[in-house]
């Protein structure tokens, strides 16, 4: 499956170096701490996770679409502390065999796949049973009025300009389903202050496979 959002691209690179100086750095850390052995990371960007993962974690399938935004994670896998190979794939159909893989990670990737239950569907076939899900995403609103504006910028011009982002989904309840249980879980704004925007709502946890 092509995927190409140069302009999305270019903008991302950008916004994901002030978003990690404005802590989402700190979020990223937490989401590989402790993990090990082998490792999918799903649409990983431009690698901005890479210098978290801890040295118990064997190695990083990296699995990014975007051949502009994979090109900065090649880059990025270089300078990483922890042996990276990068592969271009969708999370729909990951390059990965079955029950393979320790860990999967999910970072600010399903608010943008077309369909939520198959990516997840996707990450558990790939762990091993009792292997981990990461993830780290903004998601559907608790107050009704952020929730309203959500639906708003859905049906409008957000998923147009963000590589088919939606804010609106409810990506806690999709783990859920897909099977998985979920064992920690923390939901926070980002950015902490300021006026909440439509993808200002996070949540960030762990899920195990059955």
């Amino acid at each position: 499956m092509a995927v190409s959002h140069p302009i999305f691209a270019r903008v991302f690179v950008r916004a994901s170096v002030a978003m990690d100086r404005a802590g989402a750095a700190a979020h990223r850390r937490r989401l590989v701490a402790g993990l090990r052995g082998r490792v999918v990371e799903v649409g990983a960007g431009n690698g901005r996770n890479l210098p978290h993962y801890p040295s118990t974690v064997t190695g990083v399938l990296a699995v990014e679409p975007e051949p502009r935004l994979r090109a900065a994670l090649r880059a990025a896998a270089l300078d990483a502390a922890v042996p990276v190979t990068v592969a271009a794939g969708v999370a729909e159909a990951l390059p990965v065999g079955d029950a393979s893989a320790d860990a999967v990670v999910l970072s600010l990737v399903l608010c943008s796949v077309p369909d939520q239950a198959v990516a997840l569907r996707e990450a558990r076939r790939v762990l091993r049973p009792g292997g981990q899900l990461r993830f780290y995403e903004h998601v559907v609103a608790e107050t009704p009025g952020l929730r309203r504006a959500q639906r708003v910028a859905d049906a409008t011009l957000w998923p147009l300009c963000c590589a088919g982002c939606h804010t609106a989904r409810d990506t806690v309840a999709a783990i859920r389903a897909a099977d998985f249980t979920v064992v920690e879980l923390d939901r926070f704004r980002f950015p902490p202050t300021g006026v909440p925007g439509p993808a200002s709502p996070h949540v960030l946890g762990t899920a195990v496979r059955p």
